[in-house]
């Protein structure tokens, strides 16, 4: 299910930006739902959305397995979380003759930044649980999809009661093709003369470590101070 419109909206901010997408999301029915939000500029989007449905915030994080020699032609990627992910593009690996030994080398070398990534945003906090949630998956925006049409790939292997795609601006040809991952793909804006997603900013000042590092822990904070 889709809902996406062609006119053209401009954002102030992220927080803007996921203070509407909340406000959409927030008139639905949502069970049980947990944020997973794509690092860096996905964190203060979705962190607006956790905050409205009073929702797990997570981050998830997505590299790409690159080919022998040629890092960025990618074979596949991992997704990590409670049980990490790998997703592999058998025409490339069969294209280019990579052996099973390299693929569980490279899953191996990626893992271990995921794991850095992983500790550096969160701590020892573990990630959220997914299995028998609604899982929402946010970006500030997409542009070709590649990214996040593998994490919503890899997710139905973390078995989810649904998934719900929201992103406040994207192409419509790639929301399109999205769609078949996601059980609800809500997209604020898909310009027919869609650019670069910056474009639909005032303000599109990159993300840094410590502001994901800050809206994680206030989640984590609000949740813990819940259960008190």
């Amino acid at each position: 299910m889709g809902m996406f419109r062609e006119a053209a909206a401009h954002f102030i901010d992220r927080r803007d930006a996921g203070q509407r997408l909340a406000a959409e999301l927030k008139a639905q029915s949502i069970s049980d739902p947990v944020v997973l939000a794509l690092p860096r500029g996905g964190v203060p989007v979705g962190f607006e959305i956790a905050a409205a449905l009073d929702a797990p915030l997570d981050v998830l994080l997505v590299r790409k397995l690159g080919a022998p020699g040629y890092e960025e032609f990618g074979i596949g990627a991992v997704v990590d979380g409670a049980q990490p992910q790998i997703v592999l593009n058998p025409e490339a690996i069969q294209l280019l003759q990579v052996t099973a030994a390299y693929v569980a080398q490279e899953r191996d070398r990626q893992l271990v930044e995921i794991e850095r990534r992983r500790r550096l945003y969160c701590g020892d906090a573990k990630p959220a649980e997914i299995e028998g949630r609604t899982a929402i998956v946010v970006d500030d925006g997409i542009a070709t999809g590649g990214t996040v049409e593998v994490a919503l790939r890899a997710l139905h292997n973390a078995a989810p009661k649904r998934t719900i795609l929201a992103v406040p601006v994207a192409p419509a040809e790639v929301l399109t093709r999205l769609s078949s991952q996601a059980d609800q793909v809500l997209c604020l804006a898909a310009p027919p003369d869609f650019r670069a997603v910056g474009m639909h900013y005032a303000d599109f000042t990159q993300t840094s470590d410590e502001e994901v590092i800050e809206l994680l822990g206030r989640r984590r904070e609000a949740l813990a101070a819940q259960r008190q």
